[in-house]
């Protein structure tokens, strides 16, 4: 069995670190830059909602912009001007808020007593992030808070977060599903949330332009003298139907790619590559695959598309039914997508 070097290796994590800087997420990058600036001089701070559904890059894109912000600019060890955090899932606000000032490295994993009562989690957070001087608090998987929760319960996390927001002088990036929206009608956060973005998957029928020129960006990422043509047709549509329209599983798909044409000793990724990724991820057990796109005629592909993207329903008679998962559009031919 073939192996791959210590270059090569390294090689295969850049490219799945990387980033391509297309036109979203400049704007939200910029976004991000302005909240941290205009906290100089406001007092009520502005604050930002970002969704997106599963798989559309949220995670990758706040984490990036975190690790930019260090590498740019000269910070001190005991500042951090980027805090991102993730939501504790089902355990509640006083939980996430441990969390933040654990990811902050200045809190324990249990709550502190002080003459017999449990520290106050807002105010110990609100200290916490003024001593580390942080610039903007970013919350990932904001929907999992609010997910379950009555109009009363929403309203206190409305609360809590508001306070947080003013008394640190920090603004917000709630991150989440596309029913984090919810916190967005409470009317503590209605007028705060001053910013609001949704990151989108690809589309061949609304913008395929757009996702031509992202897979240029991806394909300057691989360790070739010449980057492939992954935006040419005859790989751009089966990459397509690989993923449909997904950033997540496109990336993995391409990385998979990459790594075979590595152990191959190709100067370049050929097709034999892609459809090899294609058998690898989406039929491990046979090893076989039927309608592999990647050996298919362009003509015959048949190519989905999101058509509802998944969603939350507080009308739902039990909790299994109230997330609803994303709909993808009945498996078409490029034609018949574009004829519509």
């Amino acid at each position: 069995m073939k192996t791959l070097s210590p270059t090569q290796i390294e090689q295969l994590g850049k490219f799945s670190d990387c980033i391509v800087m297309h036109p979203q997420l400049i704007t939200i990058f910029n976004d991000f830059d302005e909240l941290r600036f205009n906290r100089t001089f406001q007092s009520d701070q502005q604050c930002m909602l970002l969704t997106g559904d599963t798989g559309v890059g949220k995670s990758h894109l706040i984490n990036h912009y975190k690790k930019q912000v260090l590498a740019s600019q000269n910070y001190g060890r005991e500042s951090i001007p980027v805090l991102v955090s993730r939501i504790s899932s089902g355990k509640g606000l006083d939980a996430t808020l441990t969390q933040m000032l654990m990811d902050l490295e200045l809190f324990g994993s249990h709550q502190r007593k002080k003459h017999g009562y449990a520290t106050d989690l807002r105010k110990k957070l609100v200290d916490n992030l003024v001593k580390a001087k942080v610039e903007l608090l970013i919350i990932n998987e904001f929907q999992e808070l609010i997910e379950f929760k009555t109009v009363q319960e929403r309203q206190l996390i409305a609360n809590a977060f508001k306070y947080i927001s003013e008394e640190a002088r920090v603004p917000i990036v709630l991150v989440g599903m596309p029913w984090a929206e919810q916190i967005a009608e409470e009317p503590q956060w209605s007028s705060r949330l001053v910013r609001r973005r949704k990151l989108e998957y690809f589309s061949l029928q609304k913008d395929s332009k757009y996702y031509r020129q992202y897979l240029m960006g991806l394909a300057k990422y691989m360790p070739f003298e010449e980057p492939p043509k992954l935006e040419d047709k005859h790989v751009a549509i089966p990459l397509f139907a690989a993923c449909r329209g997904e950033n997540r599983i496109l990336k993995h798909f391409l990385l998979e790619a990459l790594k075979n044409a590595l152990l191959a000793g190709a100067n370049t990724l050929e097709n034999q590559h892609f459809a090899d990724a294609y058998t690898t991820l989406f039929n491990r057990t046979s090893g076989t695959v039927s309608n592999n796109p990647f050996t298919q005629p362009i003509e015959d592909i048949l190519i989905s598309e999101v058509f509802e993207h998944s969603r939350y329903n507080s009308n739902a008679l039990s909790a299994e039914e109230m997330l609803i998962a994303r709909v993808f559009s009945k498996p078409q031919t490029l034609a018949q997508l574009l004829s519509k």
